[in-house]
């Protein structure tokens, strides 16, 4: 699985939510902002874990998508400043959010599973049986 880094951060730095310039695959319907969900990535040996930060997001509003060789997470998230309120200040950013990922062929596309708790995105991305480490058996002898 590859994703395409758009920046490199110091060891010093905090990772700070991207917002994406142009959104290439679709033509979206909806005017605002798109931001590009922070992730982990953590390899296991049977499976590789995908953990997104996205607030605002729940399973009614989230899509995630396999196509071909792409892994496409995609949510609507509305603001939610209370009508009788005006917003005079703001720091978050609220947007829609976006980010595709390339699968190898190691990836078994069939046993995908998606959760989300919280604002975060767990994507379990099961390796196929060819691609899992195997232990070999050391024998005596010649």
């Amino acid at each position: 699985m590859s994703t395409n880094p758009n920046t490199e951060l110091k060891k010093s730095e905090t990772p700070k939510k991207q917002e994406l310039d142009k959104v290439d695959r679709v033509e979206r319907t909806r005017s605002g902002a798109v931001y590009m969900p922070l992730t982990d990535i953590v390899e296991t040996r049977d499976d590789i874990w995908v953990y997104a930060d996205m607030p605002g997001v729940d399973e009614k509003n989230l899509g995630v998508t396999v196509e071909n060789d792409l892994l496409t997470i995609e949510a609507c998230v509305r603001s939610e400043v209370p009508s009788e309120f005006e917003l005079v200040y703001g720091e978050y950013g609220v947007g829609d959010y976006l980010r595709t990922f390339t699968l190898s062929d190691s990836i078994d596309r069939s046993k995908i599973e998606a959760s989300i708790r919280n604002g975060v995105l767990k994507l379990r991305l099961p390796k196929a049986e060819p691609a899992k480490a195997k232990k070999i058996e050391v024998k005596s002898g010649s």
